[in-house]
């Protein structure tokens, strides 16, 4: 059957997998955002449904001082014994934790927390004991493992179990088994072009391991011109009928030369079979966006031209809107009439801005709100594309000379401008409509000023997550006395 990839298009980076009966359930790295930790299932592996956050709760996700890019990484998603364990770590406030939960769409535990150094961490279950690999951040023995007291958190004596194989900043460990022989997945070459999947075996758990002679099993390092780079940062899953699948990041860029990506580190798919007891990703061959395949399930359907989402905000935020790190809720509200929103002193340009997105997941996309306002002289609001405080992008109504205008502003590293200008009533209709390299930004169905996607890429931004779209609101310095309401939002890709 054909598939196309990304499977998850977008800022989903780090991608990690599990199966219980015949369902698949994938979460993925979220960063300075909150809710954090996205979780989607599959009956399928290519029609992935979102079904929640793991972490949703200030107690178990804190952000204060998280710079952009920092916050979450890596999470590992596993099935035990009736449980579904999630863990991770906190780079910024705590380390590494793990949290727990009977049903992944409902509410996760508490943290447990984990004393050791690094990222990336994995649990393998064998019988009753708990195998915690990890990055260790020591370039002698880069992955470490140790046995875990899920009761209490507290390690064993850690040991190394892998040295690396061209890299000694090897890192996302992943422990699978199948039939009798222990496997570990390793990504190494940094997180951009020469990024890899590496795999070694062993007949225990705890190693030792050695690595496949046929090292790296994936990597796109080498292939300047395919539209799929930076391969790597993968997990392994078995569906019912014995078929094994790869999941992985990848970026998809554009533009001919230097070449850029503004949507993020992706979730790819890809099969795997088995020669002289090696995985063997895609049959050799580079991973591509069209793909063939035997799917566990049926796709749900033939890919229309036009995925649309409107939302109006009468029941809540959906499970696809995020904030940058923890929100003053008090700024916003959802009601018949929309999403209300308070801005405080703060600009995108500082972190604690009245901002909440979703991601940008197609190159050509519209995004489009309607916004009613009455803004105090130098208060604004209306829709941002936010990469980092250092880089976005936004068309918002606001009031200068007494007069009420929506303007097009561009923060592009050190340099702030307005591109764009124009009158408008109290309520406004803004919209970006995107292609792959240009953003157009739209008032009341004029165009008044464009911007090059590429100012907002990782090669130009920095940084480990992608575009995110949604509306924002700020007093420039003092807290808004007046609000702005959107009364609808609409994403089309």
């Amino acid at each position: 059957m054909q598939y196309d990839n990304p499977v998850i298009p977008g800022f989903h980076p780090d991608p990690t997998i599990c199966r219980v009966g015949d369902t698949f359930y994938l979460a993925t790295s979220s960063f300075e955002y909150f809710p954090g930790v996205p979780l989607y299932r599959s009956e399928n592996l290519v029609d992935w449904e979102p079904i929640g956050h793991a972490l949703t709760r200030d107690d178990q996700l804190p952000l204060e001082g998280a710079r952009s890019s920092m916050g979450i990484f890596a999470p590992t998603l596993r099935h035990h014994d009736g449980t579904f364990y999630m863990v991770t770590t906190n780079v910024t406030n705590g380390g590494h934790f793990f949290v727990t939960a009977d049903d992944p769409a409902g509410e996760w535990s508490d943290p447990t927390w984990v004393d050791a150094p690094g990222i990336d961490p994995d649990l393998f279950f064998e019988g009753d004991t708990c195998y915690f690999t990890y990055h260790a951040d020591d370039p002698d023995a880069p992955i470490k493992q140790a046995e875990l007291d899920l009761a209490t958190g507290e390690l064993g004596d850690p040991y190394p179990v892998w040295e690396g194989f061209r890299d000694p900043y090897a890192e996302a460990p992943h422990v699978i088994e199948r039939d009798g022989t222990y496997y570990l997945l390793v990504a190494e070459g940094g997180t951009h072009a020469g990024h890899m999947v590496v795999a070694a075996r062993a007949d225990d758990p705890a190693g030792p391991y050695e690595g496949c002679p046929d090292n790296p099993v994936l990597t796109h390092w080498g292939r300047p011109r395919d539209e799929i780079r930076a391969t790597g940062h993968a997990d392994l899953t078995v569906d019912t009928e014995g078929q094994w699948w790869l999941v992985f990041l990848g970026i998809r860029q554009h533009s001919m030369w230097p070449r850029f990506h503004h949507l993020g580190r992706e979730t790819f798919l890809a099969p795997v079979s088995w020669e002289d007891g090696w995985p063997v990703v895609n049959d050799g061959e580079p991973v591509t966006t069209e793909m063939e395949a035997p799917l566990p399930g049926e796709p749900q359907g033939e890919a229309t031209s036009v995925d649309r989402t409107e939302t109006t905000f009468a029941d809540g935020l959906g499970v696809e809107w995020e904030f940058r790190r923890n929100p003053d809720r008090e700024r916003y509200e959802t009601g018949p009439d929309g999403l209300t929103l308070h801005g405080g002193p703060e600009t995108l340009d500082e972190t604690g801005a009245t901002f909440v997105g979703r991601r940008q997941t197609a190159f050509d996309c519209r995004a489009e709100a309607t916004l009613a306002s009455d803004p105090d002289e130098g208060e604004e609001a209306g829709l941002a594309l936010v990469m980092n405080e250092d880089h976005h992008y936004q068309v918002g109504v606001t009031r200068r000379d007494g007069r009420r205008e929506a303007v097009v502003r561009l923060r592009i590293g050190d340099a702030t401008e307005v591109v764009g200008r124009a009158p408008v009533g109290s309520t406004t209709d803004l919209a970006v409509d995107a292609d792959t390299q240009t953003y157009r930004f739209l008032v009341d169905g004029e165009e008044v000023a464009t911007a090059s996607t590429r100012y907002l890429a990782t090669e130009v931004a920095d940084g480990f997550t992608g575009v995110m779209i949604g509306p924002y609101a700020t007093g420039r310095g003092r807290t808004c006395e007046s609000t702005a309401v959107v009364e609808r939002f609409v994403y089309e890709s």
